[in-house]
């Protein structure tokens, strides 16, 4: 089993900055990707972001890219999640997944931690 905990979460005003991030713990010899997700008020779960664990190929929803950067440290197991001129929008609980890499999905997933965006 693997745990996943998020932090960093919290209130913000739009054009803040925040770091989440996401510290695996457990049985983290398989690591094929990490990636944060987030789930807006009455809104489905979608994607944000994503990195290979090992080599650092990176991916980001259109509607966060050049403002968020993902990155990791693998020495911790922990995943980052930079965000910069937050928006209105980025309001969502935001959570992170981990992929084994055993299955075509990811296996486990964090508790979720929430930003809020104030105007």
């Amino acid at each position: 089993q693997v745990q996943l905990v998020e932090s960093g979460g919290g209130l913000v005003q739009a054009g803040d900055s925040l770091r989440l991030s996401c510290a695996a713990s457990g049985r983290t010899s398989s690591m094929y990707r990490m990636g944060w997700f987030r789930q807006p008020p009455g809104k489905e779960r979608e994607f944000v972001a994503t990195i290979i664990w090992s080599g650092g190929f990176i991916y980001y929803a259109d509607s966060v890219k050049g403002r968020f950067t993902i990155s990791r440290d693998n020495a911790k197991n922990t995943v980052y999640l930079h965000m910069n001129s937050l928006k209105l929008e980025d309001t969502a609980v935001y959570y992170c997944a981990l992929d084994t890499g055993r299955t075509a999905q990811y296996d486990y997933w964090g508790q979720g931690t929430q930003v809020t965006v104030s105007s």
